[in-house]
């Protein structure tokens, strides 16, 4: 896993290699502009020159050792401080001076020359801390970068792109879009979700000598991104002498008449997943379709019909009896006694449950039918049904993703997968898993029934929760990672990531 840190985290692990680990923060200036200046020179051409743009605080500090280490270097290198230079950090005057000593000294940010083809632009403008839309000077120049970006120029920005919120990875207007951004220490948020994983570029995280000690000392909410080594581990080695009741036994409450879809791909992308049986309970109008998609599957039909509700409890959980875990959701028939029908099950039961589609939705109702559960649950709702779960608007919710699934998370006591680009995974003890795999191609119906499919899977096999949550979501992005290299964004569908999923236990094979 690599530790993600927010600004204040940042800071607070700053202070503790300062205090605690004896690391002056001169040397972590210097770590980091050498570290800056590296990166410039591997997106340089032959004979381009270096821009660097630098704020007054210490990310404008980071620009300065840059600049010198690019002229010790023997490069070209101009340099312009922006802003009020009465407010230089400590640090940023201390390197001012030394780059003064090499014989070169800012120069009007209006007189600098143009920067275009095989030219590097060092934006040092900005960093972490900023809170509010950059303005007149400072506008002006991420203006400037813009266009230079535009006429060929290469932007590498420090540890963030000016105007780029670390926290939130919301952009303020201006901000500027980087061909490379070198983070500083530990990615922070805005390297790691939309949009601003997008405004980055091709992140590059450098040490700069906070050591992982210095993480000990930080408060707040512990953000991790999965890394596939950490998925591909939490698969279990197939024993030589195992059978199909070894690797557990998926129960999917999915489907309706014109949905049978909905479930044979859960049922499906479980068995696709390693699980050693699946049988799919639905009304009985719907069940010979779903059966139809494929002979591995089972099924057992729900009495009576129409709108699931309080009278098909007991046929539940009949239902679940010998199972290992329960998915339910995808395109089944929801009324108003499904809210409560789900929370009896669920009381009544201890498998672990992965509620999905029609199951969040009935859930939003009330969401007090969660708390009585007896086992562990993952809910796996698109920003959609996030909204409707936290009674906000979709808007809101992508606006504060980390926040809103680490609150529904913590409410509820249980796992929340946040689905989207960097799909998130929430715990009940306060820690949030992005995970980087999956594309624009699998915005489309009936991969969220995969991944619903593969989370259950993972869980009749016994992989404890938030574990199984998260190597499912990374497995289901891979998969689809992998079959968009074969078959394009455009015509992506869900099923195709059944075929992924195979790709993806082959490459992990053990």
């Amino acid at each position: 896993m690599q530790r993600v840190l927010t600004a204040n985290q940042m800071r607070e692990a700053e202070k503790a290699a300062q205090e605690q680990h004896g690391m002056p923060s001169g040397l972590l200036m210097e770590n980091a502009g050498r570290a800056l200046a590296e990166a410039a020179r591997s997106v340089s051409g032959p004979s381009g020159r270096f821009t660097v743009l630098c704020g007054p605080g210490n990310n404008g500090g980071d620009g300065l050792v840059a600049a010198r280490f690019l002229l010790e270097g023997g490069c070209r290198v101009v340099v312009s401080l922006v802003g009020d230079t009465g407010k230089l950090t400590a640090e940023a005057k201390r390197n001012l001076q030394a780059l003064e000593g090499f014989g070169e000294s800012p120069r009007a940010f209006e007189a600098l020359p143009e920067a275009g083809p095989g030219d590097v632009v060092v934006d040092a403008l900005f960093g972490t801390g900023l809170k509010r839309a950059p303005e007149g000077v400072f506008a002006d120049a991420i203006g400037t970068v813009a266009r230079w970006r535009r006429a060929g120029a290469k932007v590498v920005a420090a540890d963030v792109p000016s105007g780029l919120q670390s926290d939130t990875a919301e952009p303020f207007s201006p901000c500027v879009e980087a061909d490379v951004t070198v983070a500083f220490g530990f990615v922070k948020p805005a390297h790691e979700l939309e949009p601003g994983a997008s405004l980055c570029g091709d992140v590059r995280r450098v040490d700069i000598g906070l050591g992982g000690e210095s993480t000990r000392a930080v408060s707040g909410a512990e953000l991790f991104r999965v890394e596939e080594k950490d998925a591909r581990e939490a698969i279990p080695k197939r024993r030589a002498d195992s059978h199909k009741g070894t690797y557990g036994h998926v129960l999917v409450v999915a489907g309706s008449p014109g949905k049978t879809g909905a479930a044979a791909m859960v049922a499906l992308a479980a068995l696709r997943s390693g699980a050693g049986l699946v049988t799919v309970a639905t009304r009985a109008e719907a069940l010979p379709w779903v059966m139809a998609h494929s002979p591995e599957i089972m099924g057992v039909a729900l009495p009576g019909e129409g709108p699931l509700g309080k009278g098909d409890l007991e046929a539940l959980k009949a239902a679940l009896e010998g199972k290992d875990a329960l998915v339910m959701g995808p395109g089944i028939p929801r009324g108003p006694e499904t809210g409560a029908l789900i929370g009896d099950l669920l009381a009544s039961v201890e498998v672990p449950a992965v509620l999905d589609a029609d199951a969040l939705n009935a859930v939003a109702e009330d969401l007090k039918v969660l708390r009585e559960a007896k086992g562990p649950v993952v809910l796996t709702p698109h920003p959609g049904e996030m909204a409707r779960l936290w009674g906000r608007t979709t808007k809101d919710v992508q606006a504060h993703r980390v926040g809103v699934a680490l609150n529904l998370a913590t409410s509820l006591n249980c796992t929340v997968v946040l689905k989207g680009s960097r799909t998130l995974i929430a715990e009940a003890g306060g820690r949030v898993f992005i995970n980087p795999t999956g594309n624009a191609g699998m915005a489309t119906g009936g991969t969220g029934d995969v991944l619903s499919g593969v989370c259950g899977s993972l869980l009749a096999q016994g992989i404890p929760l938030p574990k199984a949550a998260w190597t499912a979501v990374y497995a289901h992005g891979l998969a689809g990672d992998l079959m968009a290299e074969q078959r394009g964004l455009m015509g992506l569908i869900a099923t195709d990531l059944l075929v992924g999923l195979g790709h993806v236990w082959t490459r992990w094979q053990r």
